[in-house]
């Protein structure tokens, strides 16, 4: 089966030429015209990579690249015309896997396709992770949390940082990690505020949330989910 990668890029003719370029290799070439439709795309059809530019009016790559991060580990590569170090380095920073500025080589877009996808394991956007014999159920596409059969309403914030804790089941998640990777770098200073959501966290999925089964404090260093 034919590798997929997402181009999301509302520059028409830049999409389509990519296409072709991609396509001739054997690729099955997904596009998305706008922010929007790339995420709900991304959702649809799982890709093997993602091909994102940066300035566009609906939204910007900066946001969606945020997004996609929330849900996998899908390789994501910039492909824009901003070309400053402080650009690059944010975008780095924020999970992309690889940033090419244009103009570009034709040849060495393909070169960096092929290696990142070489490197990286097939992504899955719509994982469901299960717990606790199915006690405890999180669904990351739909951004859903159900325990004990029971529907849980989280913030946005509240799921990040438990999908956080749930991918790094088992083990410790420093509280600067944890803030960082859920909320992003722009929020490395608010790890006064983790105390508080985790406390959120407590009182709407655990049974006695003074003595909690799912989330555990390792004092003065982070927190930890336990898997059953």
């Amino acid at each position: 089966m034919a590798e997929k990668i997402l181009v999301i890029d509302d520059e028409e003719a830049t999409v389509n030429l990519i296409g072709i370029l991609l396509e001739r290799r054997g690729y099955e070439v997904i596009k998305a015209l706008k922010a929007e439709d790339g995420l709900r795309k991304a959702y649809r059809h799982q890709p093997d990579l993602v091909l994102l530019d940066i300035m566009m009016p609906d939204m910007d790559g900066w946001e969606v690249c945020r997004r996609l991060r929330e849900m996998s580990d899908v390789p994501i590569i910039f492909l824009t015309a901003r070309g400053e170090t402080r650009d690059i380095v944010r975008g780095l920073e924020m999970g992309a896997d690889d940033y090419i500025t244009t103009p570009y080589e034709n040849e060495e877009l393909v070169a960096r396709v092929r290696a990142h996808l070489r490197r990286s394991p097939r992504p899955n956007i719509s994982e469901e992770l299960v717990f606790n014999g199915g006690d405890f159920r999180i669904n990351f596409m739909n951004r859903e949390v159900w325990v004990r059969s029971e529907l849980k309403h989280l913030t946005p914030k509240e799921f990040n940082l438990l999908g956080v804790l749930v991918r790094n089941a088992g083990r410790v998640v420093t509280r600067s990690e944890l803030v960082t990777e859920a909320w992003g770098e722009e929020y490395a200073n608010a790890i006064d505020s983790l105390k508080l959501y985790i406390h959120y966290l407590r009182q709407k999925l655990e049974v006695d949330p003074n003595n909690p089964e799912y989330i555990m404090t390792l004092r003065g260093v982070g927190y930890r989910f336990v898997s059953k």
